[in-house]
């Protein structure tokens, strides 16, 4: 008969190894967390970036109120001879001041155009979030539609770059005409990080735009060196509605109706005619 003394080292040796795994594995979920909160912060900074204010709030601005007290400015280009009114979502370095500088060619092209700020940008106040922004946007529709009085099958929602996100919250909320995304992304996150990596992403329109009903049209630039086309690409892939493209060779990312000239306005004029 054998006798055995003291501890199995194998065995110690296994429970430390455990116990350090353990540690590292908790330091390293401690770590995740910790980014995770502080990309929720840093997100909204990269998201909703503030550009100086470049207007003065003159008479053809009209502010709406929100129920939680904020201001959120909007501004009307009326074309009396105009079948559709584009509901305009600007993107996220940009203001009524500089919307205001490239709107008019869509005057100019037959469509009237209704657009605002979001919280935070030019003369709305507040502070922006995801929830919140799709809630301006969604009043800001109402009052397009109540007080100007513009029925929901003439209203076009237009998404560009961050204005995306919010159109296509709209489009599954509310009725509209059409539905156009220029330059759009599949999340917030994923401009930056490519694939998913942290909880609590924004915007997530590749999730979204499959249970889209109204017909699509997807712009996007295959330049483009701020949201890359392959984001376009997604998008439009996924939409299961009635669907258009147009795709620029070489487009950039903002002003891409000055890049490619004639043939923009021809593809959204294709896309408003064959709308029911």
């Amino acid at each position: 008969m054998q006798h055995y003394s003291g501890s199995n080292p194998d065995k110690f040796k296994m429970s430390e190894a455990i116990a350090v795994a353990g540690k590292i594995g908790a330091f390293c979920l401690a770590g995740y967390v910790l980014v995770a909160v502080l990309g929720h912060f840093v997100s909204l900074k990269m998201i909703f970036p503030r550009p100086p204010v470049s207007y003065a709030l003159t008479p053809d601005f009209v502010q709406l109120g929100t129920p939680d007290g904020e201001k959120i400015t909007t501004r009307y280009w009326p074309n009396p001879s105009a079948k559709y009114t584009v509901l305009y979502l600007h993107g996220n370095y940009e203001d009524l001041g500089g919307v205001g500088e490239y709107l008019p060619r869509f005057v100019a092209a037959g469509y009237a155009a209704f657009s605002m700020d979001y919280r935070h940008y030019g003369y709305s106040t507040g502070e922006p979030t995801e929830t919140n922004t799709n809630a301006d946007v969604r009043m800001a529709y109402r009052y397009l539609r109540d007080t100007l009085h513009v029925p929901a099958e003439r209203i076009l929602i237009f998404g560009y770059s961050l204005g995306s996100g919010p159109a296509v919250e709209l489009a599954l909320d509310e009725p509209a005409a059409g539905l156009v995304l220029q330059g759009p992304y599949v999340s917030a996150y994923r401009v930056r990080t490519v694939v998913r990596l942290l909880p609590g992403d924004k915007f997530e329109n590749l999730a979204k735009v499959p249970r889209l009903k109204l017909p699509v049209l997807v712009i996007h630039g295959t330049g483009d060196g701020t949201i890359p086309f392959w984001h376009g690409e997604a998008i439009y892939a996924a939409i299961t509605s009635r669907k258009e493209k147009l795709f620029v060779d070489g487009g950039p990312h903002s002003r891409l109706e000055e890049y490619t000239g004639e043939p923009y306005w021809r593809a959204l004029k294709k896309f408003t005619d064959s709308l029911p």
